[in-house]
């Protein structure tokens, strides 16, 4: 069970909790990916505050809800997450890529004993779910299995190893696809173009299920269609914008790896801030 359960309402709040978090930490470091952790916001403002299954009291319960962040380079929104839903102080936050900080540049587990994997080796994450997929299917364990990837590191081959093993073993796997068209260096469609990757997915045997990625009440309805679903693998391919909230950043791959300055971090805040104002009043009425 989850241990928030909030409302539509209250995750959209979260959400630019999250938002503003992401802008300090990332402002603070001198770098991080502010594009993507911004854009997937509201995914993990979902998962974490709705969907997910698990006790931050009890960081290794065994019947918790496992996630695995294959793309480790948008770590600075698991973090968020991580501390809003109290399993460390929203003060570590600005430790972000400092020496001796526990939170890395990409989520490591020798770091964070609490976190699911070490990632970051863009195209692994689907394995090492697959992979834990397989042995809870072996052991009949009831938890959820999620992996979180990018469009982009469908370049990688090792990625579509791992779809051809959950679709063999039909494996009770949930995979989610920042789907935001951007990698560090340009746009994906003229770096490497992925083609349908709906089909390509439903082609290997596997559910697809397609969302508007920054959408939160519809996040949630087909993240539960996903949970129902117990024939096999499933992936949920969420269009995102990058840079979501902060419009200077929005859509713009420029800001895949590279930190606001200080200036630009207060025009941020300050849009945050007047949007976070706009929804109390919403909810107000």
């Amino acid at each position: 069970m989850n241990p928030f359960n909030y409302s539509v309402k209250e995750l959209k709040k979260t959400a630019n909790l999250l938002r503003q978090d992401v802008v300090r930490m990332i402002t603070e470091a001198g770098s991080g990916h502010p594009a993507g952790s911004l854009g997937m916001v509201d995914v993990f403002s979902v998962l974490y505050f709705r969907v997910l299954s698990y006790d931050p009291k009890n960081p290794v319960w065994p019947e918790r809800d496992r996630l695995i962040l294959s793309n480790g380079h948008i770590c600075p929104v698991l973090y968020a997450s991580l501390a809003r839903a109290g399993y460390f102080s929203i003060d570590e936050l600005k430790t972000l890529r400092k020496l001796g900080s526990r939170l890395q540049g990409h989520p490591s587990k020798a770091s964070l004993p609490f976190i699911e994997a070490s990632t970051g080796s863009l195209g692994h994450g689907l394995s090492v779910a697959a992979g834990m997929a397989w042995v809870a299917q072996k052991n009949n364990e009831s938890y959820h299995i999620w992996c979180i990837m990018s469009d982009a590191e469908h370049q990688e081959g090792s990625t579509w190893e791992a779809v051809m093993f959950a679709a063999k073993y039909h494996l009770s796997l949930k995979a989610i696809i920042d789907y935001n068209k951007i990698q560090l260096s340009g746009n994906v469609r003229e770096i490497m173009p992925l083609g349908n990757l709906a089909a390509k997915y439903q082609s290997f045997g596997w559910r697809v299920f397609k969302v508007n990625g920054n959408n939160i009440r519809r996040l949630i309805q087909i993240f539960q269609r996903a949970l129902k679903y117990e024939k096999g693998p499933c992936v949920v391919i969420a269009k995102t914008i990058p840079g979501k909230g902060v419009s200077f950043m929005e859509n713009k791959w420029e800001w895949h790896g590279k930190a606001p300055s200080a200036e630009e971090a207060k025009m941020a805040i300050k849009e945050l801030n007047r949007k976070n104002s706009n929804l109390k009043m919403q909810i107000s009425k």
